[in-house]
Order: structure tokens, then sequence, then C-alpha cells
């Protein structure tokens, strides 16, 4: 069996087409066995790709030759992990979703490696912030990181508002999974007028491939967007599944809880006093066609508009709860 691995990546630069970049990396990645999703949008490009260590190789030199020099991450997979079922390039208005308009990317934080980040976990002068969702947090953090709490990056300004100040948070450290949150987050910070801003290069995955072990800071696991879930500290292929549903992180107790039904629900998202309904019925005709094709041998390929839809639902109904 072929050894697979996963390239992560991204990168804010100025795309004058953005829609002749999609036709054209789609059209590039068909002639592949690459699995993946490229985000494109004006400000740049953003993606995780897995497959082979050749053809990645492959894709990084065009890529890279094609948008210039970009930070590109690896990590290892499991082999039975699909990771992706398709290769996809989206086109977006943003690489990543933060809604805030005229942000200054090139002022940002400073950027610090692994050393000097251990550093600014230990001074007691500086606020430390996990700028990821809390189903990200859930899994793992840094000793210390205060977690906005955010259900969405969009959520971010708003807490930076109502829980920040300059004068009383005058060191500011700020990480995220792959650094591309923090390009944003640490811009706004410094357009609100923050001085001291600094935040992880290459976020939490660069970290975890340069710092030695017993350096290593980090607890738990660290999610990724892919059928991975999770990596650990050694950016091996975590020990978490994801909710089909609300796509929260489940552990093995939460897999023997009651409320556990697979491609259904987790105890994350189930309410025990709810009656069925509609969604959750469809959640389980699509779950016995997974078990249907897998005892055929065949794979059941991703998820409808109507399933991404319900997923979107069943998130706004846990979070309104």
């Amino acid at each position: 069996m072929t050894t697979k691995h996963a390239l992560a990546f991204y990168k804010f630069t100025p795309v004058p087409d953005p829609a002749a970049e999609q036709v054209r990396w789609q059209t590039w990645g068909a002639e592949t066995e690459l699995k993946g999703t490229i985000l494109v949008a004006a400000e740049g490009v953003n993606g995780t790709l897995i497959g082979s260590r050749e053809e990645l190789e492959h894709f990084q030199g065009q890529f890279g030759t094609h948008f210039g020099a970009m930070s590109f991450k690896w990590s290892a997979v499991d082999p039975d992990n699909k990771g992706f079922f398709r290769f996809k390039v989206k086109l977006k208005k943003e690489i990543v979703t933060f809604g805030v308009d005229g942000l200054d990317l090139q002022d940002n934080g400073e950027h610090v490696g692994a050393e000097t980040w251990n550093e600014l976990l230990a001074d007691p002068t500086v606020v430390v912030i996990d700028t990821r969702n809390l189903y990200e947090v859930d899994i793992g953090t840094f000793p210390g990181a205060i977690s906005p709490e955010t259900t969405n990056f969009r959520e971010f300004p708003q807490w930076v508002e109502q829980n920040l100040d300059q004068q009383q948070h005058p060191k500011v450290a700020m990480f995220c999974t792959g650094g591309i949150r923090c390009e944003k987050a640490s811009a706004y910070l410094k357009g609100q007028g923050f001085e001291d801003v600094y935040q992880l290069d290459g976020g939490i995955l660069q970290y975890l491939e340069d710092v030695p072990i017993d350096d290593n800071r980090w607890e738990g696991e660290c999610f990724v967007f892919d059928q991975r879930v999770s990596v650990d500290s050694r950016l091996q292929q975590g020990t978490y599944q994801q909710c089909f549903a609300c796509r929260h992180p489940i552990t093995a107790e939460d897999l023997v809880s009651p409320l556990y039904e697979q491609g259904v629900q987790c105890p994350n998202c189930a309410d025990p006093n709810a009656a069925d309904t509609k969604q959750r019925e469809r959640f389980r005709e699509r779950q016995k066609q997974i078990e249907l094709a897998r005892s055929r041998g065949q794979q059941h390929i991703g998820l409808d508009q109507k399933d991404q839809k319900d997923q979107k639902d069943q998130k706004k109904r846990k979070v309104s709860k």
C-alpha cells in the first residue's frame, strides 16, 4: 500500500482572476490521484491535499512556482484513512472567513518560532490567545491559553472588543492550526491599536514539526480539517473521530455513550428530550446506505448539498441551546 501524506498550505497574495485559477488547478488536479480542497479568493490561496509523496512534491513545485514562495506543511496519514473523497477547487470571498474589510495584512503580528514561543508561554505579562473555535480547543491547546469560545472565526473581532484592552493587555500572543487565522487576527489587533502582538509562525503544525519533544508544551491533540480529524504531538494521525451531524471531535467515551448514534448524533449535539426529526431520519438513511455500500465493497462518496445544509442547521441549533 502506497504511503500517504498530507500537505497543508496558504498564502495571502493578490489573485487577479480567481475563476481562471479555479479552472487551472481543477484541470491540473483531474490528472492526478490527489484528493483534497483548495480555496481560491482575490486575497490568496489556502488548501490541504492528501496523496503520495511524489505527487504532492510535484504539486508543491508547480503551485509554488505559480504563486511564489509559501509555507508548505507536511504530516503523515494513516494508510487506511481516505482523507478526502475527491479533488476540489472552490472560489471564496475570503480564504479564511473573518468578515472584516480593509485589514492591512502587511501590518500583522511578529512571527515567532518554537523557542521564542515557549518563552512567551512562560511570560506572565503575555496574554496567550487560542484563535481557533471551541470544538478545536476542546481536544488540545497550550497551557494557560485563553479560548474566546467562538463557534466560528467571524466572532473573534467582537470577542476582542469585549475582552481585550491595549492598556491592560500590552502584550498579546496568538496561535492557530497552521498560521492563517493569526494573519488576520493579529492584523485586526494591530489595527485596533495593540502594539506588541506576536503570532506562532506556521501555527501549531509547524511548532510540532520544529520543537524537540522534551521542549514540547502542547497538550492534547490538534484538530485538522480533513478525515484524519486530529494529529498528535508527533504529527501522527490522532485518536479522535468526528460526529457527522455537528462535526465535533468525539472520544472513545463518546462512542459508548447512549447518546451516540453513528452518523446521526453524538453527546455534543444530541438532545435526549427531543423527538426524532426529519433531519435525523435522513442521517439514519444515509448511514444505512454507507453500511450497505461497505458490505458490497464500495465507497459511499461525500455529502450532497442537502446533507451540508443539514449539518449547518444542526450547528445553529447547538449554538442556540
